[in-house]
Parts: C-alpha cells; sequence; structure tokens
C-alpha cells in the first residue's frame, strides 16, 4: 500500500488531492533526506524528487531517465569495487537529452547530483547516506 503523501510535500504534487485519484496512481515515498513521488493524474510534471529541504517535479521521461541512470551508475560504481584501491574515490556522470546525473565518492558510499538539462533548470543533491535508500526507492518508481 503506498504511503500516504507527507504534509511537508510541495503543493504542487498533492494539489489534486481534491480529485479522486486511485491510490495506485499515486505514490509518495520519503527517508530521511530524501523523496520521491508519482502522480500520473498530473498533465505535465508527474513525477517529484526531493532532498532534505528542497524538491522539484519532473516529467515522466525525466523521472524515467533518472531512475534508468541512477541504476546505470550504481551499476559503474559497483564494477569498479575490485578496480581502485581501498581510499580512491570516483566520479562519474550520465546523461540524456533531459538530464545530467553525477556520483562522486567510494564504490560503497557516494554521493549523487541531478541536473535538469532541458526546457528549465533545476539541480539538487543528496548526500552518500541518504543515496542507498533513494535507489530503492527509484527502483519501485520504476514499475509506474
Amino acid at each position: 500500500m503506498a504511503d500516504p503523501p507527507s504534509p511537508n510535500i510541495p503543493s504542487a504534487l498533492s494539489e489534486h488531492s481534491s480529485t479522486a485519484v486511485p491510490a495506485s496512481e499515486r505514490l509518495v515515498k520519503e527517508g530521511d533526506g530524501w523523496r520521491m513521488g508519482w502522480d500520473s493524474s498530473r498533465p505535465l510534471y508527474q513525477g517529484l524528487v526531493g532532498g532534505q529541504d528542497w524538491a522539484f517535479e519532473l516529467t515522466a521521461p525525466e523521472l524515467d531517465d533518472f531512475c534508468r541512470l541512477l541504476h546505470q551508475l550504481a551499476d559503474t560504481m559497483g564494477q569498479m569495487q575490485n578496480e581502485l584501491m581501498d581510499e580512491e574515490r570516483l566520479c562519474c556522470e550520465a546523461e540524456s537529452d533531459l538530464l545530467w546525473l553525477e556520483v562522486e565518492g567510494f564504490p560503497h558510499s557516494y554521493s549523487l547530483r541531478l541536473i535538469v538539462t532541458q526546457q528549465r533548470n533545476a539541480e539538487g543533491s543528496w548526500p552518500a547516506t541518504v543515496v542507498p535508500e533513494l535507489m530503492r526507492a527509484a527502483q519501485s518508481l520504476r514499475a509506474f
């Protein structure tokens, strides 16, 4: 069952709360320092990503690219684990026509940065401590 929207979620995602949207079409997940959401009833910006003190909406293609590229970067970092010495840090980037992502840190612990590059400019980042939970949430949102 979907988690209920948090009162601190930006009103842009919850402004349709007066309409009858089945729970299966609206999903908000959040943890300490991150949040992600999906609302299929929204006409343009159906996705939401956020950090500790910020959030912005994404189109469905942007959210799909975010989830896909995040997974690619996680795979890359995992593959590099055996190639580096313990104290070596990495910085890896991935991008689509819609957004750019960067991870920086160690293969087992890295921060994430996101920049939306089309139609509007938005940027956000998450510290290494929240990236594993954010990645799990991104995997579950890919089911939409």
